[in-house]
């Protein structure tokens, strides 16, 4: 499992995740407490926190760069319509967020009826240093491999893996059971060994680590 995290930098994810969870411990509830109040300076505090969070999640869904920056700024516009009737009921402000974003990403498949054409390049970050070939490589086959996963299971590898989150924010952004989710999660991570056993040869020192 420990292999997937291969996708995106894996030092630039450690650096991130502990960033965001030390601005969910010290600061997540001051902005958000202040955005309520109405001051949108502290609300685009919460946006470039979370921004390339948000459009990595969504990047893994439609596998459209174009489309997935629009649905990202329309999720963010609903956080901030939104945003009012958040409480605090256990979970991070970061599990709601991605609870309105894989609720929009549902509604775009429900909708759209048109077809885009897959960008099949790992969503980078700004200051993501120079990726070596082998490495890359690697990237592009798992992305091709999560992409041809059915959805919910695409959504929970995403969340699991790429994200770093836990089962318990999964459930609650998937709204499902935390053993339906570790279900999805045993049966994805089967089929991403079989794509990956089938087409992708030179991944194979990979999926035995899954």
């Amino acid at each position: 499992m420990e292999s997937l995290r291969y996708i995106g930098s894996k030092e630039n994810a450690t650096r991130e995740t502990t960033e965001t969870k030390t601005y969910e411990d010290i600061e997540i509830k001051r902005l958000v407490k202040q955005t309520i109040d109405g001051d949108v300076e502290t609300f685009g505090e919460l946006y470039s926190i979370y921004l390339d969070r948000i459009y990595r999640y969504v990047f893994y869904q439609v596998h459209n760069k174009v489309t997935a920056e629009d649905l990202t700024e329309e999720i963010f516009m609903k956080a901030w319509r939104g945003i009012g009737k958040y409480r605090w009921k256990g979970q991070p402000f970061s599990a709601w967020l991605y609870r309105i974003a894989h609720n929009h990403v549902i509604d775009y498949f429900r909708t759209s009826r048109q077809h885009q054409p897959l960008d099949r390049e790992i969503p980078a970050d700004g200051d993501q240093p120079q990726q070596e070939l082998e490495t890359k490589q690697i990237q592009q086959s798992l992305l091709r491999a999560i992409s041809s996963l059915p959805q919910q299971q695409k959504q929970v590898i995403t969340l699991k893996f790429i994200e770093d989150l836990d089962n318990r924010a999964i459930e609650h952004i998937m709204g499902k059971s935390q053993g339906a989710i570790r279900v999805m999660q045993m049966r994805a991570l089967a089929a991403l060994r079989q794509i990956l056993n089938e087409e992708m040869e030179e991944c194979e020192p990979i999926y035995q680590r899954l």
